[in-house]
């Protein structure tokens, strides 16, 4: 792993009600180079249209998709990623967004915060992903 995770665990024991997969710390220790980046939403990177309009798990997998691209771009990837924020639109939309979440952070082990907002920029948009990354000071350049 590019970072140490402490405390490593998977929503599956610790939400047994919600039929959740994803692989998250209670904290990580990072030493290098911090990418941030701005929070991600159904939106392709390249047009600006929407994805996924009205479907949570679709607009979760764009994002998903544009932090791994953005990531990619700035010289990083999925492993490096240290810190997730989720903002949701309604609750009930948790768990088809963390199962496809999940998905992309299979064995990575980030801290995660979820967070139920009024509104995102757009009434469109029913989640938004803000992610930061630390690209491990062997493997900056």
């Amino acid at each position: 792993m590019a970072h140490r995770r402490l405390r490593p665990f998977n929503t599956r024991d610790t939400y047994p009600e919600q039929r959740l997969d994803n692989d998250l710390a209670q904290a990580v220790v990072a030493r290098g180079r911090v990418v941030f980046l701005r929070g991600q939403v159904g939106q392709d990177l390249e047009t600006s249209a929407n994805v996924g309009v009205g479907d949570p798990e679709a607009q979760t997998r764009r994002a998903m998709e544009n932090i791994r691209t953005l990531l990619a771009e700035a010289g990083s990837r999925m492993e490096h990623l240290t810190k997730l924020v989720v903002y949701l639109t309604d609750i009930r939309h948790r768990e088809p967004v963390y199962r496809a979440m999940g998905e992309y952070i299979r064995g990575v082990h980030p801290v995660c915060t979820g967070i139920v907002v009024v509104a995102l920029a757009r009434p469109e948009w029913l989640v938004e992903i803000d992610a930061t990354a630390v690209i491990p000071d062997d493997e900056a350049s």
